[in-house]
């Protein structure tokens, strides 16, 4: 009797094997095979849709990066012209006190104007903010 059991056990079991790889039917195959397209389509459209974004918003911040980059480039470019001017008129004055009276004064009004002349190039400089 055990022996009986134990080979219709084996037998059931191949029974139930065998029913799941049973072929479906062509219509419902195609049907899946359809809403798996379908879905796939959607999945590709926003994986893409979410590269796009993921790639505008990069893009938007290389964009701010370079800006600011220019920016400080600019306003750089300004702080070291300022200073060459502001040096270049402490030099200058000093180099005038050699001089005396008249020829001194001239000296350093020169040295006012010269200073003058290299501030607004200083400023064509500045970065506009």
């Amino acid at each position: 009797m055990n022996k009986l059991l134990t080979v219709g056990s084996f037998v059931m079991l191949a029974a139930f094997a065998a029913a799941c790889n049973k072929a479906e039917d062509p219509a419902e195959v195609q049907q899946d095979v359809g809403a798996a397209q379908t879905d796939r389509a959607k999945e590709v459209a926003e994986q893409r849709r979410e590269g796009a974004e993921d790639i505008n918003k990069q893009q938007q911040d290389v964009n701010a990066a370079r800006t600011d980059v220019r920016e400080a480039s600019a306003e750089s470019a300004y702080e070291v012209a300022i200073a060459r001017a502001e040096g270049d008129l402490k030099v200058a004055k000093e180099s005038c006190e050699a001089l005396s009276g008249s020829a001194q004064k001239s000296c350093k009004d020169q040295a006012e104007a010269t200073y003058k002349v290299a501030k607004a190039q200083a400023e064509s400089l500045k970065p506009h903010t």
